[in-house]
């Protein structure tokens, strides 16, 4: 059986609760989803699947770092790709 090719995005999101979050995507993840945007919007799956996700709170001092993270899409006001050199919101 053939494996999928792995493309793992930066990204940038924004919850309805005013998290924000830092993190990898794999693009790649279904034939036909390419863009961050058909992952969002698509209803195939509720979650995203984020790898080496950092959130920040408001209410926290620091970042939460997770090595993967389950995000609800219902949960997401926006979403982007991060450029190369962007670390921080």
């Amino acid at each position: 059986m053939k494996q999928k090719e792995s493309i793992d995005q930066n990204i940038k999101i924004k919850l309805i609760d005013g998290t924000q979050i830092n993190a990898k995507i794999n693009i790649r993840r279904d034939p036909g989803y390419d863009r961050l945007s058909d992952i969002v919007a698509s209803k195939r799956e509720p979650f995203l699947i984020l790898s080496n996700a950092s959130s920040f709170h408001a209410k926290l001092d620091q970042p939460v770092l997770n090595k993967v993270l389950f995000v609800n899409k219902d949960h997401i006001v926006w979403a982007a790709p991060m450029e190369e050199d962007q670390e921080d919101l």
